[in-house]
């Protein structure tokens, strides 16, 4: 007689189940997995396209221009550091004459005359070394400054393109070996007289409002009101 062995039977079903339901499982966290996976890429891809001009805007606010202290102490310090602004640069070439002459004897027998054919540049600006701090008055996003005067800094005669164009010396008389150092400083004070009435201040004056006032909006400020 044959007896079936009923644990035989019940075994093959039981792994099936068993087998099923972890297949269940690594399909769900499979799924999860998958999810989160597209969850954190599609994160990336917004922070990227979206989120890069924020990441900009924190750089510029750790290491930008923004974070310069715009008080009154430091916008002083700021344009005295600029010292010496040269703003304008005249050049003029200009004929000058000089002579030396005898008070009793005739030019052709004693003279000695000098024709000098000069190119000479001034340059003018303002020196804000000189700025004080009562001359800058800081309120909010507005900033007030008194700017001290223009002045000229320099007047310059350019050696290599200053030529004597002639010179005529008397019968009786040798060149005078000073007559062309006194007209080279001649030359300079007509330079400069002819600068100034040029106007070479006011546009010096015009050209540093307008440095200052870009440096300043440069700090953050809104309005810069340079009389």
């Amino acid at each position: 007689m044959t007896i079936d062995n009923p644990t035989a039977a019940i075994e093959p079903a039981t792994c099936g189940k068993q087998g099923n339901l972890r297949n269940l499982r690594s399909w769900i966290l499979g799924t999860f997995l998958g999810a989160v996976l597209s969850f954190v890429l599609l994160g990336a891809l917004v922070w990227f396209s979206g989120g890069l001009g924020l990441w900009h805007l924190i750089g510029n606010l750790r290491g930008g221009r923004t974070l310069i202290s715009v008080d009154q102490p430091t916008v002083v310090r700021q344009i005295q550091q600029l010292q010496r602004l040269e703003t304008v640069s005249y050049t003029m070439d200009k004929i000058i004459s000089g002579e030396h002459a005898n008070a009793y004897l005739p030019k052709f027998l004693a003279g000695d005359r000098l024709l000098l054919v000069v190119h000479g540049e001034v340059v003018a600006g303002i020196n804000l070394a000189a700025l004080q701090p009562g001359d800058v008055v800081v309120e909010g996003q507005k900033v007030s400054i008194h700017l001290p005067g223009a002045e000229v800094f320099s007047t310059r005669i350019d050696n290599a393109r200053t030529k004597v164009y002639s010179r005529d010396t008397g019968l009786f008389s040798s060149p005078d070996p000073n007559l062309e150092s006194e007209v080279r400083e001649e030359a300079e004070r007509q330079l400069q007289q002819a600068a100034l009435q040029d106007g070479i201040l006011k546009t010096a004056a015009a050209n540093a409002r307008s440095t200052i006032s870009g440096m300043l909006k440069g700090f953050g400020f809104h309005e810069a009101d340079i009389p």
